[in-house]
C-alpha cells in the first residue's frame, strides 16, 4: 500500500508524526556489513528538527533503536528493524483543523481517500517520517562505502538565490560547515539571511538541493521500466515538498545539438570515460561510471503563520490559521534526506545487478 520501496533492499517506514514512534524494517541487507550505529545516529542529527533558528522548532531526540537483524556489530542478514521514538508532540496546535483542510497539505486528499484522517502534524503524511528513511537510507550508504561510492547533497538555491557553481568547483567537504548546508560560504549567508527574513514575515520559501554520487559502478540500471534515473526519480519524488527531479543536463539540455550534447568515450588507463557529461553518468537507464547528478526541487512549506481561506469537511467556507512549529524554509534538512533516498536506491541496484550475469 505505498510504505514500501525497493525491491532486492527494500525499506518499509512505519509511524504517524504524532504517534508513539516512527520507524523502518530493512530487509535484504547482506550479512556481514558492519552497522555503524553512531554513523545512523548522525545521519539522523543531520535532519532532525530544532538544529537552528532557521528550522522548525520541535525539538526531538531522533534517538535510533535497533531491534532486530544485527549481531556483534554486524548484520545478520535478517530484516533489521529501527524505532525512534516521538517526544515533543503537541497535538493540540492541530485542534483547530480537526474538520477544515490546509491549503496545499495531504488533509483534502486523505480524507478523500480514506474516509478519515489523522490531522495531528499530518498524521502519515507528515515529513517527520522522513526520519525512518534516514535511518534507512544510512545503512545503505554503510553498503555503498564498501564499494567505495560516494554520496554528497547540498543546498544550490533557496528562494531566486542560486548557487551558479558547477559541483566540480565546489568543496562539498564544507556543506555541513552552516546550517543552511550550502558549501559556498558566502552565498549561504545571504540563504539564511533571506530564510530568517521569510521566517520573521510568517512565509515560507522553497529551494534546491543538488546531488552529486561518484564512484558509481558501471552497470547499475535495468531496462526498460526500472532504469536507474527513473527509479531515482521516483525515489525524490516521493519526498515531501518535492516537485521536481531533473538529472544531468536536465531542461537545459534540449537548447543543446546532438552534437553538443552527446558525451564522447576515450579510453584511459583501460578505462572508458566521456570528455563530458551531459548524461549525467547514466546512459539507457545504466550507469557508465561518470559521476551521477541530479537536482530536486522543493516548493515552499505549506504551512505559513497567515490566514487562508479554505473549506471544512462539510464544505464550508472557513478561515485557516497556521499553527504549530514548521520550517520556513525545508531544503537545508531535506539534504539527508535526498542522500538517503538516492543510497537506498543505489544500494537496490547494486545488489539486483549481482543477478544480471555469471
Amino acid at each position: 500500500m505505498g510504505n514500501s520501496f525497493g525491491r532486492v533492499f527494500r525499506i518499509s517506514t512505519f509511524g504517524e508524526s504524532h504517534g508513539k514512534a516512527i520507524g523502518v524494517i530493512v530487509d535484504g541487507c547482506p550479512a556481514g556489513l558492519e552497522i555503524d550505529e553512531a554513523f545512523i545516529q548522525k545521519e539522523l542529527e543531520r535532519r532532525k528538527p530544532g538544529q537552528s533558528k532557521i528550522t522548525t522548532q520541535r525539538k526531538e531526540g531522533d534517538e535510533v533503536e535497533i531491534l532486530s537483524g544485527t549481531f556483534e556489530g554486524k548484520s545478520t542478514g535478517t530484516p533489521i528493524s529501527m524505532l525512534i521514538r516521538n517526544q515533543d508532540q503537541k497535538s493540540k496546535d492541530y485542534s483547530h483543523i480537526a474538520e477544515s483542510f490546509r491549503p496545499s497539505h495531504a488533509d483534502f486528499t486523505y480524507q478523500a481517500k480514506y474516509g478519515l484522517r489523522d490531522y495531528r502534524g499530518g498524521g502519515r503524511s507528515s515529513a517527520r517520517e522522513t526520519a525512518a528513511r534516514v535511518a534507512a537510507g544510512a545503512i545503505a550508504k554503510l553498503l555503498l562505502k564498501h564499494y567505495g561510492v560516494q554520496i554528497n547533497a547540498y543546498v544550490s538555491q533557496v528562494g531566486e538565490i542560486k548557487l551558479d557553481k558547477p559541483y566540480q568547483q565546489l568543496d562539498l567537504s564544507q556543506t555541513d560547515s552552516n546550517i543552511v548546508r550550502c558549501p559556498d560560504a558566502a552565498l549561504a549567508e545571504q540563504m539564511i539571511g533571506y530564510i530568517d527574513l521569510i521566517r520573521k514575515e510568517r512565509d515560507t520559501v522553497g529551494g534546491i538541493v543538488s546531488c552529486v554520487v561518484k564512484n558509481t559502478p558501471v552497470g547499475l540500471g535495468e531496462p526498460v521500466f526500472d532504469r536507474l534515473h527513473a527509479d531515482l526519480g521516483k525515489a525524490m519524488l516521493s519526498i515531501n515538498a518535492v516537485k521536481g527531479f531533473e538529472y544531468g543536463s536536465g531542461f537545459a539540455g534540449i537548447a543543446l545539438r546532438g552534437s553538443q550534447h552527446n558525451d564522447e568515450f576515450y579510453t584511459e588507463e583501460g578505462k572508458v570515460k566521456t570528455k563530458t557529461n551531459h548524461s549525467g553518468g547514466i546512459q539507457g537507464g545504466i550507469s557508465n561510471g561518470e559521476d551521477i547528478y541530479f537536482k530536486v526541487a522543493f516548493k515552499p512549506v505549506a504551512t505559513i503563520m497567515q490566514d487562508q481561506a479554505s473549506i471544512n469537511e462539510a464544505g464550508e467556507a472557513v478561515t485557516v490559521s497556521g499553527k504549530g512549529r514548521h520550517d520556513p524554509c525545508v531544503v537545508p534538512r531535506a539534504v539527508p534526506i535526498v542522500e538517503a533516498m538516492c543510497a537506498l536506491v543505489l544500494a537496490d541496484h547494486l545488489l539486483l545487478n549481482k543477478l544480471s550475469k555469471l
